[in-house]
């Protein structure tokens, strides 16, 4: 693992992504990797073989729990050389519909009758749908399947989680949630923070697995983390696939992801934002080589958390060479959220930061807004869902 230094940053960035996730897969209750310094918690998050990669430095550290004291998530994978702190995930999907496709997102595969959801802009206060889904019958019944979706020549595979409050009845929205570098579905189920709000509402979620790279299990989102891989396809792909047998509403599906899953959560906000109504990255920014190809099909509500002392990926942007012939530049989070206005054609100036630390654009195209919440201090950890969800399910595609 090669450190960069900010100005000759000292960033592990990727290995944030890929000890982020794994590192809060031990949960440890009340701890967490502080990231403060960029030095690595004891006991760290664990890497592929057991070994666990140091936050900066290089060194090695055995074992899987978090020392107490910082803020982690239950159970994540370590994320780019971070731990993880507590935050979601996300995954795009294309959803077709027969009589009308959801603003154009059809993706392969996924044909639903009755046409599309609700009509209007896209922010629908309250998520409600007015249009009609038919829903797949028998309804499915709560509890978690391993699926798998053929996209090209690549298999690829998610795990389909139906909660108790579902009834298969009416439809339900869908979140995908993206784990981190190392990560898997599995471990983005068990440590994302979105769970214990989405559940209760019987919404559907997908846990997508990510294909090996260089640093394991991850996310293509252009100049990184895993080559020849259409994660976009993929998102799509897995959209189309669950509305074939859950009933969802296809103008309400959400992208979250922590780390590595925050990058692919920007990625698709910037190539499928015909089929993701709103996304929630955590820990990750928009990428300088890539950010002149951001350019959606529609503006897109985009909810960004940050930690300010986030030492993987550096609040004020960083170069990274963690992952190793795949160098990646991070615009940090303010250059980050200031893009995203222009994108998503904002005018005026952002509201000062609320009691939560967020700041708004919310004069925006066709009714979104742009968002970013920078806690103070902090690691590199996972978003606030309990102020993410209740931002995410006022919109809808229009």
């Amino acid at each position: 693992m090669k450190s960069v230094q900010r100005g000759s940053p000292n960033l592990t960035v990727l290995g944030i992504l890929s000890l982020g996730l794994w590192a809060c897969a031990s949960n440890a209750s009340g701890g967490g990797v502080a990231a403060s310094g960029g030095a690595k918690s004891a006991g760290g998050a664990q890497q592929t073989g057991g070994a666990t990669l140091a936050a900066t430095g290089g060194s090695l550290a055995t074992g899987g729990a978090h020392p107490t004291g910082g803020s982690v998530a239950t159970g994540g994978l370590p994320a780019m050389g971070g731990s993880k702190a507590a935050g979601g995930t996300l995954a795009t999907g294309g959803s077709k519909s027969t009589g009308g496709s959801a603003n154009g997102g059809a993706a392969t595969g996924g044909s639903r009758t009755g046409g599309t959801t609700s009509t209007g802009g896209s922010n629908a206060t309250g998520g409600s749908s007015g249009g009609s889904v038919t829903c797949p019958s028998p309804a499915l019944k709560a509890g978690d399947t391993n699926k798998t979706v053929q996209v090209g020549a690549d298999s690829r595979t998610y795990i389909l989680h139906v909660p108790s409050a579902y009834d298969g009845s009416k439809p339900a929205p869908l979140v995908v949630d993206f784990h981190g570098l190392s990560g898997s579905g599995v471990q983005e189920e068990s440590t994302t923070l979105y769970k214990a709000l989405t559940d209760p509402e019987g919404v559907v979620t997908a846990y997508p697995n990510g294909k090996s790279g260089p640093m394991g299990a991850g996310w293509n989102v252009g100049p990184c983390c895993v080559a020849n891989v259409d994660d976009v396809a993929f998102a799509k792909a897995l959209v189309a696939d669950v509305e074939k047998v859950a009933c969802v509403d296809p103008k309400r599906v959400y992208a979250v992801g922590f780390s590595m899953g925050g990058g692919i959560t920007h990625y698709i906000g910037c190539h499928a934002a015909e089929v993701f109504a709103a996304v929630a990255p955590a820990a990750f920014d928009l990428l300088k080589e890539n950010e002149d190809t951001c350019t959606p099909s529609r503006p897109i509500t985009v909810i960004s958390f940050r930690s300010t002392g986030d030492t993987f990926v550096d609040y004020n942007g960083a170069y990274s060479t963690y992952v190793s012939s795949m160098p990646i530049t991070f615009l940090g989070a303010k250059a980050t959220f200031q893009k995203w206005a222009e994108i998503d054609q904002c005018t005026g100036s952002p509201s000062a930061q609320d009691a939560n630390s967020c700041s708004t654009y919310s004069s925006c195209g066709a009714g979104v807004q742009v968002t970013l919440c920078s806690k103070q201090g902090g690691t590199h950890e996972q978003g606030t869902a309990s102020i993410g969800w209740p931002l995410l399910k006022k919109y809808t595609l229009p």
